[in-house]
């Protein structure tokens, strides 16, 4: 009598390799860490405030004479580096973004106390112009509201270099305006700060439908038309490649995709394009809003979901993920 035995081939054995759970970290390609994250927090000029976000659980405008006591308890868990957005009233907003770099203005505000109060916190400030312009565009804009690129790129480059001069550690241009990497390495070359003040491009920014909450946030929303014109088209892949070559050479130190988890394939392009830089990318409002109101609804357990999320992340080639997270995280990771 014969027997048939279905035979699986030497070649297809895997489960050997993760069946013991010590096996399955040997598995992963980076392990997320309290130094992989960075805060996103918005400064408001009400010093004094402490205003819930609506669109975004657990978030906040904190004003500077909160931000320590908001601070204080996440460096105590761990936490390494913060992004600060500043958040002005309606009331300092000029088409030409003037009280982007105010000494009085949240921002400069905000470095000053926390290099004071934890100097070993790393403070990057995200730059850009439409928080505090009237018409809510990234940068100056011409007669036919265009943007005009030259003009923006000096005012952003300025108030970079003011950041750096006022304690930043790291400065981030989220303007997506051609050219400013290059201005801004001089700018703080000139200033005898390029020594101590990295530079993380935002290289492949898309004009996404996720940043919604973040304009509710920051009160940043265009006043007419959108950001098409200088964020890349979500269907992009060639621009966004091209976007990260240039930052390279205009002397960026870190590379950031944004959103991420939309464009992990971008992340994955921005690691093979930058294999010696950091890579960044932004986990923004609308994808902290989705995970948040996903596991409200049942459809997930939220700490499952926001691993899952920063795992992927990783995978795709991450070494530093900003994320509205982190202070769960920072509870988590323990």
């Amino acid at each position: 009598t014969s027997t048939t035995t279905t035979m699986v081939h030497i070649d297809s054995l895997l489960h050997a390799g993760y069946h013991n759970p010590v096996q399955r970290p040997w598995q992963v390609e980076r392990t997320l860490t309290k130094g992989s994250l960075m805060y996103p927090i918005f400064i408001t000029d009400e010093a004094d405030s402490l205003i819930p976000i609506p669109s975004m659980p657990n978030q906040n405008r904190i004003g500077v004479n909160r931000l320590e006591e908001v601070i204080a308890p996440l460096v105590q868990k761990g936490l390494r580096a913060v992004m600060l957005f500043g958040v002005p009233n309606d009331s300092v907003k000029d088409a030409l973004a003037t009280a982007a770099d105010d000494p009085a203005g949240p921002v400069i505000q905000a470095i000053k106390l926390l290099k004071a109060k934890f100097p070993a916190l790393l403070v990057s400030c995200d730059v850009c112009l439409c928080e505090y312009t009237s018409h809510g565009h990234c940068g100056h804009l011409n007669e036919d509201n265009t943007i005009n690129n030259e003009a923006s790129v000096r005012r952003i480059a300025e108030v970079a270099v003011n950041y750096a001069k006022a304690g930043a550690d790291n400065v981030a241009p989220s303007d997506m305006m051609d050219g400013r990497m290059r201005a801004i390495k001089q700018g703080l070359l000139d200033a005898g700060l390029s020594h101590r003040v990295s530079l993380m491009a935002y290289s492949a920014k898309y004009a996404s439908a996720l940043y919604g909450p973040f304009r509710d946030a920051a009160c940043s929303g265009a006043q007419f038309g959108d950001r098409s014109a200088y964020q890349l088209p979500p269907g992009s892949r060639g621009l966004g490649r091209r976007a990260i070559e240039r930052d390279v050479r205009e002397g960026a130190d870190i590379i950031m995709v944004k959103p991420a988890m939309f464009y992990l394939d971008i992340i994955r392009d921005a690691k093979e394009l930058a294999p010696d830089h950091p890579i960044a990318a932004y986990q923004v409002s609308g994808e902290y809003a989705m995970i948040h109101h996903a596991a409200s609804a049942g459809v997930f357990n939220l700490k499952t979901a926001v691993l899952e999320s920063m795992a992927s992340l990783q995978r795709a080639g991450c070494s530093l993920i900003l994320t509205y997270f982190t202070p769960e995280l920072l509870e988590w990771l323990n």
